[in-house]
Formats: C-alpha cells, structure tokens, sequence
C-alpha cells in the first residue's frame, strides 16, 4: 500500500480544489446557459448536470467530513506526518480515476438520488457548486491539523461503512476530477484540451 506525506497529500487536494473553484469563477460563469445546458447525446449529461451531480455528493459529504473534524478535534486525534489509505477507501479513489489516452473508463451507475434532470437552472448549480468548493477549501485546511486514519466517514450508499478521512478527501476530490473532466468535454468549446485532459489524468498522486 503507497503511503503519503500528509501534508504533500492534502496540498494536492487543496491545489486542485482551488483550480476548480478558479475555473468556475473566471470560466464557467462566463459561459451561457446554452453551453452549460448542452447535452452531447440525450444519454450523456450536460456540463451543469455533471456539476449538479457532484453538488449532490457535496450535500452528504461536506457536513459529515465536518462533523468528523470536529470529532477528531474534541478526542485530541493530532496530524501525523504520514497517511496510509485504507483498502476499501483506496479502492474507491481509484475507480474514479479519470481516463487517459488509450485506457477505458471504468463505467458506474450513479445512484438514483444522484442522478440530475436535464432541465436546470445552470447559474443557480453553478452558484451552489462554488459555495461547495470554498466550503470544501475551508475544511481541507482544517483536516490538517488532525489524524487523517483515525477520523472516519460514513459512506453515503452504506451508512455503516466507514472511511477514514483522507480516503474520503481523496475519493471526493477524484470524483470531482472524474465528472469535471466528462462536464468539459460535453460543451462545444471546452476548456480543456485532449492533452491536459490526460496531464490531469497521469499527473494526480493521491
């Protein structure tokens, strides 16, 4: 099992978190509604369905990492300077792993709760998914100065399965690479090329 320098780790999840928040600010929010809308086939999501999706996940995930900061907090459960990922959380992060240039995607079903409507109000997904990624910003800083192994997550399909902090941060963080990169491809003019596309893909660590 590939072991982190905690910090290393976090700044990595914090660097691509703000790049997002960034893009969405000086990018997205310049787009139009037209282009956030747009659905490449009737089957595959809009830019602003991939963005409504992840804000789904924000509305289980953000709270229950906050609550497990806090009681990480309360027991006195100290940063360590090493991070070593569970079996079931690394397998997670990886399966949301992005394609890269001659790989297959691993396709999965998004749970019926999940699931966005074709018909959104772009600016308002938009809105929420900035307000998630400042929020989310917030807590990264904070998950520093506590015990990443330790402190553990309910996952949202199985309540009763528990990830430990930093695999929840790092599945969370990939599954926003994932879809971001499937939102991107989906407008007519994305903002990303098939080279960073990939340089994306190959380059996260974590």
């Amino acid at each position: 099992m590939q072991h982190y320098n905690t910090k290393k780790l976090i700044d990595e999840l914090q660097q691509q978190t703000e790049t997002f928040l960034e893009k969405a600010v000086s990018e997205w929010q310049m787009m139009s509604p037209a282009k956030l809308l747009k659905q490449p086939a009737t089957d595959k999501w809009s830019f602003a369905q991939c963005l409504d999706h992840l804000n789904s996940y924000g509305h289980y995930y953000l709270p229950a990492i906050e609550k497990a900061i806090e009681t990480a907090k309360q027991k006195n459960w100290t940063s360590r300077k090493v991070f070593t990922p569970g079996l079931l959380g690394n397998y997670f992060t990886k399966l949301m792993a992005p394609a890269v240039e001659g790989t297959k995607l691993k396709k999965m079903s998004a749970p019926k709760s999940h699931i966005p409507i074709a018909d959104l109000n772009s600016r308002e997904v938009l809105s929420e998914f900035i307000q998630q990624q400042e929020k989310l910003i917030l807590l990264l800083k904070e998950a520093r100065k506590i015990n990443l192994e330790k402190a553990k997550v309910p996952i949202s399909i199985a309540s009763f399965i528990k990830l430990q902090l930093g695999d929840t941060l790092r599945f969370l963080i990939m599954h926003n690479i994932r879809h971001i990169l499937q939102g991107e491809g989906a407008i007519e003019a994305p903002t990303i090329t098939g080279e960073e596309r990939n340089k994306i893909a190959t380059s996260v660590s974590f």
